[in-house]
């Protein structure tokens, strides 16, 4: 039985009166069928793991450097972050890979970064909008999944989160068909690659445009064990119906 995961990316939002939002979330969790995650700002993380503590939230980062330490000034490196008491860490997201111009090869070193640091990494991959447009999607994804993830990948580890490019922050959401379609060559590439034990066991998450009203149709797809959400995740009230929906299903 895969992990359930709702992640939820607060990107560049939030100072500390949104904490607030951390402890109005955690009185909506009912059980424990879905792990929720938070991954706040930076300058946030320390005192959301501290509202946190008691609460069945987690904590991630959304970026760490490849570096442990050294003359890297404004990064965050693994082991700092492992040392506010987060467990988990956003990578490759398209927002890092795009205006950062991270490659896979960027990408892959910060994961086993993450893993050196005792983190569980998000692994971020997606194709924009062209790539869509040119049926060049599985050609994409497989290219990020060969290229990100290193050859130590275990269900423990690592989260896979799929976002299309196109579909983050606009209201545009894929059909389940085209959902299901990828999730479904992730894990056969991930079985392919890592034998079925692990291929079978790593969860895979849907993210780009994920809200209370649709978030139920999504988690319908067999290969999808959750979400990483953005705006909808800055709020207890548009979050919690999606972690219960997962919760659910």
């Amino acid at each position: 039985m895969r992990r359930k995961i709702a992640a939820g990316n607060w990107k560049m939002n939030g100072t500390a009166a949104a904490l607030s939002e951390l402890d109005a979330l955690a009185a909506s969790i009912s059980d424990d069928r879905a792990t929720v995650v938070i991954c706040p700002p930076a300058p946030l993380l320390y005192r959301a793991v501290e509202c946190t503590k008691s609460s069945p939230i987690q904590i991630g980062a959304q970026d760490c450097h490849v570096q442990t330490s050294g003359a890297f000034t404004g990064d965050i490196s693994a082991p700092m972050i492992a040392d506010t008491g987060a467990a988990y860490v956003i990578l490759g997201h398209s927002e890092r890979r795009d205006a950062h111009e991270e490659s896979n090869s960027d990408v892959r070193q910060k994961v086993k970064a993450a893993w050196a640091a005792n983190l569980t990494a998000i692994l971020c991959i997606g194709e924009s909008g062209d790539d869509r447009a040119a049926n060049n999607t599985l050609d994409i994804i497989g290219g990020q999944l060969s290229g990100s993830l290193p050859d130590a990948t275990t269900a423990e580890n690592t989260v896979i989160a799929y976002e299309p490019i196109w579909a983050i922050g606009t209201g545009l959401v894929p059909s389940l068909e085209q959902i299901i379609e990828v999730h479904d060559f992730i894990r056969a590439r991930l079985i392919t690659r890592f034998g079925a034990d692990i291929g079978n066991a790593i969860p895979l998450l849907y993210g780009g445009s994920v809200k209370p009203d649709n978030a139920g149709t999504i988690f319908q797809a067999e290969n999808v064990d959750g979400a990483l959400v953005g705006g909808a995740s800055l709020k207890a009230s548009d979050f919690a119906p999606i972690i219960s929906a997962l919760a659910a299903s």
